[in-house]
């Protein structure tokens, strides 16, 4: 490559490296806005209308009166001063507003890169599958807010489990693709051999965990059990009654979705001890920094589980576990990647 080419490369990976931080920016504020019952505060999509945040008095009643017609108000926040209000409000607004910045910032660019010709396009297909990820984003996210604004009090844990896999999709391919820059190689991530297995399949069960993660969330199941290891007095949470099989998948069940987090976490541990002797039975000496870097990853998050879990929920260790969860999911892309040749 000419040294404009090696520029514009450099300006290519910068890119996705910013998008990378604003993303992982926004899951936390995500996190924030939900940890804090925020998410619900605009109840309107507001595409172009709600750029700019209440500049006035009228303006910032008009959204206060909206918002007592809701629920959650209605139910919940009775009470509320329109001061008390303006604290979530902000918290949504933050969130949207990083969502549109993302949209323009990942987009515009995107097509003075693909016009420039000078980008390989196996990179360039792959960041119009993101910015495909991104606009659906958009759509689930108002998708997600819908369904809290007439019978509910929040917004349904389903919606709130797509619209946070969708982030992490985002995120980890993304990731994929500054990984390929960074080694000058073209490794695909959906590609199937016996000797991937094992890493893909943590990474399939890692996103699981996050799904019910975000069942916990959005159930505000963390507040049934407080206590570890057991849950209450016994290992299985004593008020749930198995009548038949399908009451196995009652994901509206708020101890038994706490359950299915803390022992999928314990597997996941598990099965980390298990990887780490399958690499070093195989020998393989490349990714043994990989594997260190994510079991130290991994012990930190159990850790910040169950402290998050005994400390009565606290918003900043609940942050924390969240960030960690994103950063586990990086470590196990690094670790596979490290092994796809």
């Amino acid at each position: 490559m000419n040294i404009k080419e090696v520029k514009l490369y450099n300006l290519f990976y910068n890119w996705l490296a910013i998008s990378l931080i604003l993303v992982f920016f926004i899951i936390i504020v995500g996190g924030l806005t939900r940890l804090t019952n925020s998410g619900l505060s605009i109840i309107e999509w507001e595409l172009f209308r709600g750029i700019i945040p209440p500049l006035n008095d009228i303006t910032w009643q008009s959204y206060f009166e909206k918002y007592k017609t809701i629920p959650q108000y209605k139910l919940l926040n009775y009470s509320m001063t329109l001061n008390e209000f303006k604290i979530i409000f902000y918290w949504e607004y933050f969130h949207r507003f990083l969502a549109r910045i993302i949209g323009i910032f990942f987009l515009l660019p995107l097509i003075l890169f693909y016009y420039s010709k000078k980008i390989d396009f196996f990179h360039i297909r792959t960041c119009f599958f993101i910015s495909l990820l991104i606009l659906t984003q958009g759509f689930v996210g108002w998708y997600m807010v819908k369904s809290g604004l007439v019978y509910n009090i929040t917004v349904s844990h389903y919606r709130l489990a797509l619209h946070l896999i969708l982030a992490l999709l985002i995120i980890s391919s993304i990731f994929w693709v500054l990984k390929n820059i960074l080694s000058n190689k073209k490794k695909i991530f959906f590609k199937l051999k016996k000797s991937y297995f094992p890493f893909q399949f943590l990474i399939i069960i890692i996103f699981i965990q996050i799904v019910f993660g975000a069942f916990v969330s959005g159930l505000d199941a963390g507040m049934i059990y407080q206590t570890w290891p057991l849950m209450g007095n016994s290992f299985f949470p004593n008020d749930f009654h198995l009548n038949s099989f399908k009451d196995l998948f009652d994901f509206h069940n708020h101890s038994l979705i706490q359950f299915y987090h803390r022992n999928l976490a314990y597997f996941i541990f598990f099965y980390g001890i298990f990887l780490t002797i399958f690499v070093y039975r195989e020998k393989k000496s490349k990714l043994y920094k990989a594997l260190k870097i994510f079991l130290t990853i991994l012990s930190i998050q159990v850790i910040l589980g169950v402290v998050t879990l005994v400390s009565n929920l606290n918003i900043f260790l609940a942050s924390a576990h969240q960030v960690a969860g994103v950063l586990l999911v990086f470590s196990a892309l690094n670790l596979y990647y490290l092994n796809v040749k």
